[in-house]
Order: C-alpha cells, then structure tokens, then sequence
C-alpha cells in the first residue's frame, strides 16, 4: 500500500526577554541550580503573577510578522497536570484565546530545478510559562528539581497538519528560526533549548482525506533529529498498519544513539488538562495603537528582503535566498555592497557565497563571528574589480593572510589602516597583477618556444593544448598576470 506522511509542528520558542514571563526573575542560561527561581517561581502560597509586557510585544511580533491576527483580549488559562518540575500544578498558558491567531509561512520545496514555494498554515501562537527541569545523572538513584528554567516566557507556534514529509518539516523549522532571530524575539539557540520542536506524525493511505491517529514526538532540538525522528516514526505507523495492527495516540520520545522513538506516555487531549481561565490573570487588553507601536519596531522581513534584492541587485532567487537566511548575512552583504559599490555586487555575491561561506563553514563561525570585517571584504574585492590583482591571487594568497590576521587580532582593531589591509599585504609581498604588454610578450614568446608541439596541437584545432598554454603562463608569473590579457595575446600570438 503507498502511504502519506502528514505531519504538524509545535515549536517552543524562547523569548528573549530578560526577566520571565510572570515573576522578576533572570532568564540567563547556565547559572548554578535554583539560584534563578524566585518565590513566584517556585509557588510559594500568597504570589501572584505579574505578565511581562515585553513577552506580550514579543508575541506581537510574531503575528505580524506571518500575518495573523492578533486577539484582543487574549486569555491565559491554567493547563492542570502533575510533574515534578512543575511547582504549582499547573501551567499558566493559553488556549482559546491566543495572542496570536492563524497566519502562514512559506518554505522553499523541491529541488533539480523544480523549486517552489509552499504555503504552511498557522494554528497559533501562544503564551505560556516553561517547567522546571528534572535532573537524572549524578544523583545516586533520585532525581534532582532545578527550577531556574520555571517561569521561562516562551511563545508556542502550532502549524496546521500540511507538511508531507520530513524535508518539508526541517524547511519550515528552519525558516521559522530564522524568522524568531531576524525579528529579534529569540536567540535560536538549539543547543540551550531556546528553540526545539514537537512533531505531531501520522500516515493514511495516498489519496486519503482522513487524518491517521497521530503520534507526538518531543522536545527535538536538532534539525538533523527532527528528520530523523520523524522518518523512523513515520516508518514504524506503516509497518504496524501493514501488518493489520493500530496505531495508538501516544506521546514518544526520539533516541538520537539507537535511532528510533520510544513510548513516553499516553497522549492527552484538551479536556484532559481541565482549562480554565487564570483568575488570578485579568484578560490582555492589546489595543490598536500598541500594535501600530510593534508593527513600527519590525524591520524588513525576509521574503520582502529576498524581492528587494532580486529587483535591485539583479540576484537569482538561490543567491536571495542564501543572503537572506540570516539577518546577519543580509546585514553584512549590505555593508559589503556600501564599501566596494553597487557595480561590484556580482563580486561581492560570489565571495560571499563562496570562499566567506566556505571558510565559516570550515572553522564553524557564524557571520557574526567573521575575521574579516565587511568593509575590509569590499577592499579586496575592490583590488580585483581595479585589476590590481588576481582572482587566483586574491584567494590563494591574500583573503588568507586578512583570515588569519582577524583571527589574531583583538575584537575591533581590524581596520583598513592596520596590517589586515589587503592592500598592504599586496604591496609588501609583490603581489600586483601584471599588465604590462611587453613584459607579458616576452615571457609567452619563451612559453611558445619551448612547446612546440602544443602550439601545433592547437593550431591542428586541440583545444587543450591552448588551455595549457594558458597555463603555463600563469604559472610563470606566479598567477600575477592579467588572465584575460594572456589569453589576448596567446591567441594573437597563434594565429599570426
């Protein structure tokens, strides 16, 4: 039987306020165990609850940005269960009334030349506070509370059920990220649990309306274990459909070193949680003005960025795409473009992209973190685009000596004053690229008299042997000479 994945996402959103969501609190990751749980926290009798208003303009930003609506009033509800790392039973979030309401994304899906965008519809977005955390290792057999994460202000983006797959739920993981950082209401930081997602997956047989009973796998903090998690689970509700079986709601969890998901418990529905709105909360009153204030703090988004760049810079949709998947690449490509000029964008394009983006991948940087600031990247390309020096010179020799120097450097001296300058290094080591006429005709006249047999290979009509001419050209002065103008002269040479 041929099967159809259908697969939904709840993603957990950190937001970076600095105090949580109901109590003065810090959020600040990685502090000594309960040193950041304070009496509202941790549910002594008598506290009350006071929101966060930068939680609320967080969650604000969020809607506009995927154009929701936004509820007014929104109600926070308490969500009844017991856990240890929940201190007062319950959990102040939302539930039929959410800051935010509906909305969509696009991803980018297909590939081999069959790109496309496809729309994910929004459920919500909501408000609530995180648990504590339950502590298991090194606690000889119990297990130890920390409740500093308690009280957390985190925003909980609900999709529709309308990816088919699990490169379709990584692609919309991965844009909504960049959405949170590009819009400033989350740091994204996986590794912390600043953003990790739950995947609701089922299977129903192709051409089928009716949705399958669904399966929530939790607290995925990779990309690479949302893929993986859910290709497994998909797997796993086929093969037991398959053998006359049925698939049980459930709640797993995802084993990232045997590669599969267990049971963790029975899921729950709705009316299990017993909701019902905080008393000790008053309805959120979000008046049109306060939304007109955020919409004002929003920058450019990014689908709107990736037009502007196509429109004005001439850029294919992949380059878009590419420079915009951070605000940061998007900031530090337009720094880029102010320094060296806008009729060096195809270069600019091309080393951003190619020997920046490789070499952060290598070291395992983030724009952010690059050696080389943006307006010393548009001097070298400036170097090139003059025809001072090489393309071959630049990155063999001269985007290496700034990368290593950026490295060195303290944080802010870099400057084009100082021995990163591209220029300097071009000078001091000799590097300019030869133009001279004369100079580079007495050197191809010493190329074509020692290789007599490639020059009548090539004007026997082989045309490789014209190609190690060139080659041995280059070679001869050190990769300096202008190489269209080598093969200028080559030719002429040949066919005289």
């Amino acid at each position: 039987m041929q099967w159809e994945i259908v697969i939904g996402l709840e993603v957990h959103t950190q937001l970076s306020t600095r105090s949580k969501i109901f109590s003065g609190a810090a959020t600040a990751f990685g502090a000594a165990p309960n040193s950041q749980a304070c009496a509202v926290d941790i549910a002594l009798p008598g506290v009350l609850p006071v929101l966060n208003r930068g939680a609320v303009e967080r969650a604000i930003k969020l809607g506009l940005a995927v154009g929701a609506k936004i509820n007014s009033p929104s109600i926070f509800a308490r969500k009844n269960y017991f856990y240890p790392d929940l201190p007062k039973g319950y959990q102040i979030s939302q539930y039929e009334l959410p800051v935010v309401a509906g909305g969509s994304v696009k991803i980018p899906v297909g590939g081999d030349g069959n790109e496309h965008e496809k729309t994910i519809r929004l459920t919500r977005a909501h408000l609530e506070e995180d648990a504590g955390k339950s502590l298991h290792e090194d606690f000889q057999g119990m297990t130890g509370i920390d409740l500093n994460r308690a009280g957390t202000p985190l925003l909980e983006i609900v999709s529709e059920p309308d990816m088919r797959s699990s490169a379709e739920a990584v692609a919309f993981a991965k844009t909504l990220h960049s959405l949170v950082r590009w819009i400033d209401i989350c740091d994204g930081n996986m590794q912390e649990g600043s953003f990790r997602c739950d995947a609701n997956v089922s299977v129903r047989p192709l051409g089928s309306d009716k949705l399958g009973t669904r399966c929530e796998i939790k607290n995925l903090n990779s990309f690479r274990f949302l893929e993986k998690a859910i290709d497994y689970e998909a797997r796993r509700q086929m093969e037991i459909l398959e053998d006359g079986g049925t698939i049980r709601q459930e709640t797993r969890l995802y084993d990232s070193d045997k590669n599969e998901t267990r049971t963790m418990r029975s899921k729950e529905d709705a009316q299990d949680y017993r909701y019902f709105p905080d008393p000790d909360l008053l309805p959120l009153e979000i008046s049109a003005d306060w939304i007109e204030r955020v919409r004002a703090m929003l920058p450019q988004l990014p689908e709107a960025k990736r037009s502007s760049y196509v429109a004005e810079y001439a850029l294919s949709a992949y380059d878009a795409g590419a420079l915009t998947a951070t605000r940061e690449m998007a900031d530090y490509f337009e720094a880029c473009i102010a320094a060296a000029g806008k009729e060096n964008t195809k270069l600019c394009v091309n080393w951003l992209m190619g020997e920046v983006s490789a070499r952060l991948n290598k070291d395992g940087l983030d724009i952010t973190a690059c050696p080389i600031p943006a307006d010393s990247l548009a001097k070298l390309i400036d170097l090139i685009a003059r025809g001072t020096i090489t393309n071959k010179i630049a990155k063999d020799t001269v985007f290496p000596m700034m990368w290593k120097f950026g490295e060195q450097a303290v944080p802010g001296t870099f400057t084009l004053s100082g021995p990163g300058n591209p220029g300097t290094i071009v000078m001091d080591l000799g590097l300019q690229q030869v133009s001279d006429t004369g100079a580079l005709e007495k050197i191809i006249d010493g190329i074509l008299a020692a290789n007599p047999q490639q020059v009548a290979d090539y004007r026997s009509g082989k045309e490789k042997a014209f190609n190690s001419l060139v080659g041995q050209t280059m070679k001869a002065t050190k990769g300096k000479a202008n190489p269209a103008q080598v093969n200028e002269l080559l030719k002429k040479k040949l066919t005289e």
